[in-house]
């Protein structure tokens, strides 16, 4: 799918994954707490950008520390609450956040529950004007499934292949693609 940027308005929505794109990611382990959740450089300004720019902006993140019994739920809503906090705090808005603990369900990524999900709740969504923004191959693979435009941002896999065709673009950071806007 071409992405043509020019023709984005505020009538997209904008997916976007959490760890590895909003956050630092931590290597083969998971953010449990508010404490251990950093943002990017330029995170929450990107967000900020993208909220003058996209209808919806909806975060859709695995998060199976939950199932395995390594992160409380409510650590996880912490860290939802005070990420959100900290995007207004600067101009910006996420509408809503899905998450999927469990390790095997429609919902986890790369299958298009959470997405789909989102369209239900917020039926002003269309998905032809909506896009996918990752750092994974799986995040990639949502925005297939869910049938949107993908950003594939090389903050945690620089190796990947990015002619992969299920990559539509590619970004080093969350504020590059914010700027390309």
């Amino acid at each position: 799918m071409a992405l043509n940027l020019s023709s984005i308005d505020n009538s997209w929505t904008l997916f976007l994954d959490r760890d590895g794109v909003i956050n630092i990611e931590k290597y083969k382990d998971y953010i449990h707490t508010w404490e251990e959740f950093t943002f990017y450089d330029g995170a929450k300004v990107a967000i900020q950008i993208f909220s003058q720019r996209f209808h919806r902006i909806v975060v859709v993140t695995n998060q199976r520390g939950v199932a395995k019994g390594l992160t409380k739920m409510e650590d996880l809503e912490i860290i939802h609450t005070n990420m959100k906090s900290d995007v207004e705090e600067v101009g910006g808005k996420i509408d809503a956040i899905y998450f999927c603990p469990e390790l095997e369900s429609p919902n986890r990524k790369p299958n298009p529950g959470m997405g789909l999900q989102a369209a239900k709740d917020f039926p002003d969504i269309d998905l032809t004007k909506a896009i996918m923004v990752g750092n994974t191959m799986s995040d990639m693979e949502f925005g297939r499934n869910l049938g949107i435009h993908t950003v594939y941002l090389t903050t945690t896999n620089p190796g990947q292949d990015t002619t992969d065709e299920r990559i539509d673009a590619v970004y080093p950071s969350l504020i590059a693609f914010a700027l390309d806007l």
